[in-house]
């Protein structure tokens, strides 16, 4: 689906894909390229960027560092979910922490949420 999107946030989504956290990199390199559909990264929709969207499940992926724990940024978050929502955008949070040492864990829970099946995947994960 095609939402509109905030052509001023065009610069920094370009400059978030060139510098990926390590999360995100793993992330991305070793599952998200190898799912059947395509996985955009850093993507505008409205007036965020995405860490991670899939058009053809209308799902967004979000890596959380620690920032996000703050109050405000918690905050933050609630509301750009609950626009994003409003969309019928569904978005899954994973920490960092949970990328770094639960990887298996939430790349399963990815696809559960996609209602994909590993048989499908491009190669091995």
């Amino acid at each position: 689906m095609l939402y509109s999107y905030n052509k001023k946030l065009v610069y920094n989504a370009r400059q978030l894909r060139k510098n990926m956290t390590p999360e995100e990199k793993h992330l991305w390199y070793d599952f998200l390229v190898k799912l059947p559909m395509t996985v955009n990264r850093q993507k505008n929709i409205g007036n965020y960027i995405v860490d991670f969207y899939i058009a053809e499940k209308n799902v967004v992926i979000e890596i959380d560092g620690l920032q996000h724990n703050a109050p405000e940024n918690e905050k933050s978050d609630r509301q750009r979910d609950k626009e994003l929502n409003a969309l019928g955008i569904r978005v899954l949070r994973y920490t960092n922490i949970s990328i770094n040492k639960n990887f298996a864990i939430v790349c399963n829970d990815i696809l559960r949420h996609l209602d994909v099946s590993a048989k499908e995947m491009k190669s091995d994960i």
